[in-house]
């Protein structure tokens, strides 16, 4: 049985950092496709980043030389590295999981409880 926790999130001002973590499990973890997601409340979920099974990476327009994705096959984890975060950046993030890579479109079939971000600024 696929689990994802997620874990990192809290409280920022304004140009401050964050890091987030997925820990996976059931599942043999270096042969899906991951994913950080997030939804602000009245939006609709969208894709941040993503990382392919061979180390490939993919990032939203909106996050892109902010945010950095990284995993940890021997951990079993997944990490979104967060720095320069604006209020916009505000919402609950998820790490999915897929067999199938699917970057960062939103049909990922496992998913974690999520994990708050706020910015204000």
């Amino acid at each position: 049985q696929v689990q994802l926790v997620e874990s990192g999130g809290g409280s920022v001002q304004a140009g401050g950092s964050l890091r987030l973590s997925c820990a996976a499990s059931g599942y043999t973890y270096s042969s899906y496709c991951m994913g950080w997601f997030r939804q602000a409340p009245g939006k609709e979920r969208e894709g941040v980043a993503a990382i392919d099974s061979d180390g490939s990476t993919s990032y939203a327009d909106s996050v892109k030389g902010r945010f950095t994705i990284s995993q940890d096959n021997a951990k079993n984890t997944l990490y979104l590295q967060m720095n320069s975060l604006k209020p916009e950046d505000t919402a609950m993030y998820y790490c999915a999981a897929e067999g199938v890579c699917l970057g960062l479109y939103v049909a990922y079939n496992y998913w974690g409880q999520g994990t708050q971000v706020t910015v204000s600024s």
